[in-house]
């Protein structure tokens, strides 16, 4: 028995969440008294609006909240969210396909628990958010990276798909509008990929959660939408997170074919039962309600987005395409990397944060936790003093390299 592993390898395997570990490592720095910028975590900097906290209010006061609901949602709530997506996203769904979870991470995580044996491949544009390769090794899948660049403004090709598909290619991971880059995909583009996954055979898992974050000419579209074909083999994840300012609600949706959902509500009746009860009334009214808040807070990020873009791309060595979406700049930290800066020669992405972290005070994801090393991801999504301060230390900073 002694050579047993204290931690089982499935587990022992995970990466802790980069982000999450770039923002618990600013907030210990703040704690300390010192004077941090921290651009990690992707999250609003705005409050959840009054009407859905009024509604979780309410209902903390009802008996029926106190007791357990179906482990897969709410009923009231899988209408409205069925509602919402035909509204949002042009697909027709009925209640009976969603299965409401604790926050976008657990759809994503459900989902390919419920399609993936062991050795199945998903491929895996990169960058890629940080979770997903994590999610697809827990459910004994395989996730196949299929890297895009700044040339290509991050998007991914059917060509580049195909070229990496084998025989044992199930799942595409598509995520439109991105994190970490930005990027957006054009409706055509969507419908080139999906019209290329319906022919091929392969699923789709489609991350929709920033649907409502796009800027300037960009345009979202759901690939279900495109290519209503894929009906039998797409599955939809979502959330209030990041529309609604609602990151700390944990609400989240997965939509599929009735009997992935199903077999995804079967497992979450054992992993964690139902979503907290006053946390869905808090969704039911997000999903029901205006989009007000949302339109206010896109023009704010649409502000900061150019702001942080402009300040980026005038630091020498840096190079970024313009983000079309979600709350992130994306730049290549490449013409830095190997340069001497206050007596240290930072030859990978993680070691120059982590030198602009300890040396200026700004604490920003590098791009290793995205699959491209030699990038780094900064959120915009923090106050505009906060944003100029940080990018503005950055540039000072990296200024000095030689």
């Amino acid at each position: 028995m002694g050579t047993m592993s204290r931690i089982s390898s499935r587990i022992g395997g995970i990466a802790p969440s980069a982000t999450l570990a770039v923002d618990a490592t600013a907030k210990a720095m703040r704690a300390e008294g010192q004077d941090v910028v921290g651009f990690g975590a992707g999250e609003p900097d705005f409050p959840t609006p009054d009407h859905i906290v009024a509604a979780a209010e309410k209902a903390c006061r009802e008996p029926r909240m106190h007791r357990y609901t179906p482990a897969g949602g709410l009923p009231e709530l899988r209408q409205a969210i069925a509602e919402k997506t035909a509204r949002d996203s042009g697909v027709t769904v009925s209640a009976s396909q969603v299965l409401v979870t604790n926050g976008g991470k657990q759809a994503v995580y459900e989902a390919f628990a419920t399609l993936l044996d062991p050795g199945d491949e998903v491929l895996l544009p990169a960058p890629y958010w940080t979770t997903y390769p994590e999610s697809i090794r827990l459910a004994g899948g395989v996730p196949v990276d299929v890297v895009t660049g700044p040339e290509a403004g991050y998007r991914v090709t059917v060509e580049q798909l195909e070229a990496a598909r084998t025989e044992r290619t199930k799942v595409l991971l598509f995520n439109s509008p991105s994190n970490p880059t930005g990027a957006v995909h054009t409706p055509e583009e969507i419908r080139e990929i999906g019209r290329w996954a319906e022919q091929t055979g392969i699923w789709v898992l489609a991350d929709e959660i920033y649907e409502h974050l796009v800027y300037g000419e960009a345009r979202f579209a759901s690939i279900l939408a495109e290519v209503p074909e894929l009906a039998e083999r797409c599955v939809i994840v979502n959330g209030v997170a990041k529309t609604y300012a609602m990151t700390g609600w944990r609400v989240g949706w997965l939509i599929g074919p009735a009997d992935v959902t199903a077999a995804a509500a079967n497992l979450q009746s054992h992993a964690t039962s139902n979503v907290a009860n006053v946390s869905q009334i808090a969704a039911l009214a997000a999903v029901t309600g205006s989009l007000d808040a949302v339109a206010e807070m896109r023009v704010a990020f649409d502000r900061r987005r150019l702001t942080m873009h402009g300040m980026l791309t005038q630091i020498p060595g840096v190079s970024c395409p313009l983000p079309e979406g979600a709350f992130y700049c994306y730049p290549s930290l490449q013409g830095v990397l190997g340069r001497t800066l206050r007596g240290r020669t930072p030859t990978t992405s993680a070691e120059l944060c982590q030198l602009i972290l300890e040396e200026a005070g700004v604490a920003i994801v590098p791009g290793e936790a995205f699959g491209t090393p030699g990038f780094a991801r900064l959120s915009y999504a923090l106050g505009d003093e906060d944003l100029a301060k940080g990018v503005g230390r950055l540039s000072d900073l990296l200024a000095e390299a030689v």
